[in-house]
Formats: structure tokens, C-alpha cells, sequence
């Protein structure tokens, strides 16, 4: 259960490294997930990866494209909900995972509107 009583909500967003997006590193071994150290760092500094879409943006990628990307996709959610069932120790971290990427995905929306709003009134 996540602070205030809830469990891993289901929101649309992927932590996958397959695109080299800059995505957290995540491996998952058979008995359970292991984060890089460095990922345990990276925590801290959601405005980098933000700033990291944020860039893809200006260069001309979908912001629609760019949020599906920074979101947790629900398979994700629902097979880290499970492991986290099967192992207890795994549901913080996965919920600090979840957290961080809604982290990030607001600090890029307000990039974008930021951009938006420049954009008019010129």
C-alpha cells in the first residue's frame, strides 16, 4: 500500500530502456528487481530527465508521443503490482518508480505549457 492507505494507482506511462530514451535502468532477474545505483540517484533529479523529453520536444517530437513515453504503461503497474504481491520488499521501490515518473511527467507538462503560452503571446 502506498502512503495514505492506497495501492500502486493505475496510470498510462513506460519505464522501459528499449528506446534509449534515458529511462531508468531496471533490470528484473529471477529473484526480483535489481536498480542500479546510479538510478538510485537519479531519483533526486527528476527536472533531468524531464528536461531530457523537454528537448525532444523542442526538436519536434510529439508531446502526446514524448508523455506516453515518461507514463507507466497499466501492464507495467499491474506486473509490478504482482511482484511487489510476491515480494513485499519490492513495493516501495516500485512505488518511488511511479512517483518519480509522475514526477517527471509534471515537470514536463509545465515545460510544454510554458512553451505554449511563449508561443502566443509572440
Amino acid at each position: 500500500m502506498g502512503a495514505g492507505g492506497r495501492g500502486l494507482e493505475v496510470t498510462s506511462v513506460p519505464l522501459d530502456e528499449g528506446k534509449g530514451s534515458g529511462k531508468l535502468r531496471l533490470s528484473c532477474m529471477a529473484d526480483g528487481f535489481i536498480i542500479a545505483d546510479e538510478t538510485q540517484r537519479e531519483f533526486e533529479f527528476p527536472q533531468r530527465e524531464a528536461a531530457f523529453f523537454y528537448g525532444l520536444f523542442l526538436r519536434g517530437h510529439s508531446a502526446e508521443e514524448l508523455r506516453r513515453d515518461i507514463e507507466v504503461p497499466p501492464q507495467v503497474l499491474a506486473r509490478w503490482h504482482r511482484e511487489a504481491e510476491r515480494e513485499p520488499s519490492l513495493r516501495e521501490v516500485l512505488e518511488r518508480m511511479v512517483e518519480y515518473r509522475r514526477h517527471v511527467l509534471a515537470i514536463f507538462e509545465s515545460l510544454v505549457g510554458f512553451e505554449t503560452r511563449v508561443t502566443r503571446v509572440q
